[in-house]
C-alpha cells in the first residue's frame, strides 16, 4: 500500500446543465448537489487512506463547499489553473494530474467531460461519476463508494490492472484533423456548430459507436435498439440514418433525459476493431459524444479501437477488496 497516495479530482460545473435537458423537460444538475456528491467522494478517499487530493478549481465554489467535512484528514490542493468554463480546463487538469503521477482521477460529469479528460490523462485509471446529461461512460454510483474505490486503487490496495481495463474509443479524421470520442461519432448536416448538444436525429447522417446499450441516453441508444454492443465487446457499430419522411424502419431511442424519438434507420452493421468506415456527406459538422465539434468539407473517416482510457469498475474494486479481507478489521 502506498502511504502517500494522491488522487485527482475533476468536477465539471457545466455538466448536466445543457440545452438537451431543457428540450426534454428534465431538471438541471445543481451545483449544491455536485458539492454533496463530492463531499461523499472525499469521505471515501479519506477512509481508503488517501493522503492528498489535487483538484481542478471549478470557479463556482463546488469544491470549496464540499471541503467543509469535519475531521477530514486528506489534504486538498488546487491545481494552478484559472478556469475558463470550457473543456480545456478539464484537458489541462488531466494533463497536470497525469504528470504528477496520481494513482486515480475521479471525475464528476458526463460523456463530454470524460472525453476531455481521456485525451490527456494517459494511463491513469478514471473513476467516472455520473452528473452529466449523457452518461454512458460514467456510472450512477454513490460518491462514498466511488471515493473508496478510487482510494483503494490509488493506494495499491487493489491492483489497477485487475479493475481498470482499457476501454474502447472512436477515432475520427476530418479534413486532416484527428480527434476521438469515447462513445459516438456522428456526421451531422449542420453548417454551423450552434448549440453544441444534439437532440434532433434529423440533423444526423450516420453514427459510429464504440458501445450501444438499450438503456443508454443519447445517440448510442439508437444503436442499442438495433444491435446492443457491450463496453467490453471487441467491436463497434455503424448506423446510417434515413430521411424523416421516408419509409425506412424506425427504432425508438432516448436522445436526452425526457426526450424519446422514433428514428429512421437505413442500415447498420458491425465494425471490427480498427476497421475504418467513411461517413456520408462532404460537408457539415462532426459531433463527438453528442456535441458538435469539428466542421468538415470533404472526407470523414472513423474507426473503433481499444485505445480508450482505463475505466475503473467500482463494483469489482469493492468485491475484490471484500474477498481479500481488505475491508475487514478486528474489533
Amino acid at each position: 500500500m502506498t502511504e502517500s497516495a494522491v488522487v485527482g479530482l475533476i468536477v465539471n460545473p457545466a455538466a448536466g446543465r445543457d440545452i438537451r435537458r431543457l428540450v426534454g423537460g428534465a431538471s438541471v444538475m445543481p451545483h449544491h448537489e455536485k458539492a454533496a456528491i463530492l463531499r461523499r467522494v472525499l469521505r471515501g478517499l479519506d477512509s481508503a487512506g488517501v493522503a492528498r487530493a489535487r483538484y481542478l478549481p471549478d470557479g463556482v465554489g463546488i469544491v470549496d463547499a464540499a471541503a467543509a467535512v469535519p475531521g477530514l484528514r486528506l489534504q486538498l490542493q488546487a491545481l494552478p489553473i484559472r478556469p475558463q468554463g470550457f473543456a480545456g480546463d478539464s484537458i489541462e487538469a488531466a494533463r497536470l494530474l497525469a504528470a504528477d503521477g496520481v494513482g486515480a482521477i475521479v471525475t464528476l460529469g458526463g460523456d463530454g467531460t470524460n472525453r476531455a479528460v481521456a485525451t490527456t490523462c494517459a494511463r491513469v485509471p478514471l473513476v467516472a461519476v455520473s452528473t452529466g446529461t449523457n452518461n454512458v461512460v460514467p456510472t450512477m454510483v454513490d460518491g462514498t463508494i466511488a471515493g473508496l474505490a478510487a482510494g483503494l486503487v490509488a493506494t495499491g490496495t487493489v491492483a489497477p490492472d485487475d479493475v481498470a481495463p482499457a476501454s474502447k474509443r472512436v477515432e475520427v479524421s476530418a479534413d486532416g484533423v484527428d480527434d476521438v470520442a469515447l462513445v459516438d461519432v456522428a456526421a451531422c448536416r449542420d453548417a454551423f456548430r450552434g448549440a453544441a448538444a444534439i437532440w434532433d436525429p434529423a440533423r444526423v447522417r450516420a453514427i459510429v459507436l464504440s458501445r450501444a446499450e438499450p438503456w443508454a441516453v443519447g445517440l448510442s441508444s439508437i444503436g442499442g435498439g438495433l444491435r446492443p454492443i457491450a463496453a467490453h465487446e471487441p467491436c463497434g457499430l455503424y448506423v446510417e440514418l434515413g430521411d424523416a419522411g421516408g419509409t425506412d424502419p424506425r427504432v425508438r431511442a432516448v436522445l436526452a433525459p425526457g426526450l424519446t424519438a422514433d428514428v429512421p434507420v437505413r442500415s447498420h452493421r458491425m465494425l471490427a476493431l480498427g476497421e475504418e468506415v467513411a461517413l456520408p456527406g462532404t460537408d457539415g459538422i462532426v459531433a463527438l459524444d453528442g456535441e458538435r465539434e469539428l466542421p468538415f468539407r470533404g472526407r470523414v473517416t472513423a474507426r473503433v479501437t481499444a485505445d480508450g482510457p482505463r475505466l475503473v469498475d467500482v463494483r469489482r474494486v469493492l468485491a475484490l477488496a471484500a474477498g481479500a479481507g481488505l475491508t475487514s478489521h478486528a474489533g
